[in-house]
């Protein structure tokens, strides 16, 4: 699992982050907090998963970009409006890998 440096976190899930991000790299249980992600596949932009889901297969996927943290579903859709609404600002159109490039820059 990576972290994006510029991990976007949603307003209550501030308040907890280095906790939250600590139990996300231990494997702990957090009930409520939500991750965002790359889309897996091709049809979306970014996924949104419960954090357990991390964790249901032995080994996690090693190279999976955790791009947001947020303490409950609705937080995290709100941050995933928040960076969609940067990347176009940013890009003027809505590809993420564009987006990440930009801003690392």
């Amino acid at each position: 699992m990576r972290w994006y440096n510029h991990l976007y976190v949603g307003k209550k899930a501030k308040r907890r982050r280095y906790a939250i991000i600590q139990n996300l790299r231990e494997g702990k249980f957090q009930p409520g907090i939500h991750v965002i992600t790359p889309s897996q596949n091709g049809n979306n932009i970014l996924d949104i998963y419960p954090a357990f889901m991390l964790y249901l297969y032995p080994n996690p996927d090693p190279d999976l970009l955790i791009l947001g943290i947020a303490a409950d579903y609705r937080e995290a859709l709100e941050v995933v409006r928040i960076i969609i609404d940067e990347m176009y600002q940013a890009t003027g159109d809505f590809k993420l890998e564009l987006f990440l490039e930009k801003k690392e820059q």
